[in-house]
């Protein structure tokens, strides 16, 4: 928050006791331009009492001065007491009593689909804590045979942009140490948006399953099914006991 406090009040006694320009009193105090000029004329905050900003430490005199002698010149807020204790909070991520309850499932999901995040990545991601995640990666947690993986991009614990640069920076550290990664491991380390636009030559099936759609014949030769003309089935040879049956007639 970057405005003062009581601000109509703040924009009452400039108004009352300084030239400043409307425009700069309702920059300042963030209000439009003809509200202020209603608190000039008396139409607008009637029976609002003025609020000192000097007395209150959010203006100094001088900057008023210099508000005064030029009409260009932003109003800056000396002390922000609305913004005392809004330090960044730090620890995990603060989850909704409706959704607490489908956390493990998520946990599971980004353990099962994406070992290379962290604890500290994970715990971050879903708002969890690190024993629970060791747990679901150990098969010790008490509910885990009625578990289920699901994205936790689906069930509103993160976003899609959250997981995806978690999914980078682990990618990331794993090159800086050297890591061998597989092509699927590789895959899986890109972003959506990286996915979506790679070639498709690039996304074919993994090494792994590639070839099923072959089969072996005797002796090991592989060669791949051929299509079936379907026509060849009403155009069937005239078989060895129609031959005979013609003969005898």
């Amino acid at each position: 928050m970057d405005k003062p406090l009581m601000a109509k009040a703040t924009a009452v006694w400039l108004v009352d006791n300084t030239t400043i320009s409307f425009k700069q009193i309702a920059d300042f105090c963030g209000l439009h331009e003809l509200e202020v000029q209603g608190i000039a004329d008396g139409e607008v905050a009637q029976g609002v009492k003025g609020f000192d900003p000097i007395a209150n430490n959010q203006l100094t005199q001088d900057e008023i001065e210099k508000a005064e002698a030029s009409a260009t010149h932003k109003l800056k807020l000396k002390f922000n007491a609305a913004a005392v204790g809004e330090e960044k909070r730090r620890g995990p991520r603060y989850t909704p009593l409706s959704k607490r309850q489908d956390r493990p499932n998520s946990i599971l999901w980004l353990v099962k689909f994406h070992p290379e995040l962290s604890d500290g990545q994970i715990a971050k991601l879903v708002g969890t804590t690190k024993p629970t995640i060791q747990s679901i990666r150990e098969r010790t947690h008490w509910n885990i045979q009625s578990m289920e993986p699901i994205d936790p991009v689906a069930l509103g614990l993160c976003k899609q942009t959250e997981l995806d640069a978690a999914v980078q920076k682990a990618n990331a550290k794993r090159a800086a140490e050297g890591a061998a990664m597989s092509d699927d491991e590789r895959r899986k380390l890109l972003s959506t948006e990286q996915s979506l636009g790679m070639d498709p030559e690039e996304t074919r099936m993994p090494t792994a399953i590639e070839g099923l759609e072959t089969f072996t014949l005797g002796g090991g030769v592989e060669k791949k099914e051929e299509p079936v003309d379907a026509d060849s089935f009403f155009n069937l040879p005239d078989s060895d006991d129609d031959e005979d049956d013609d003969d005898d007639r």
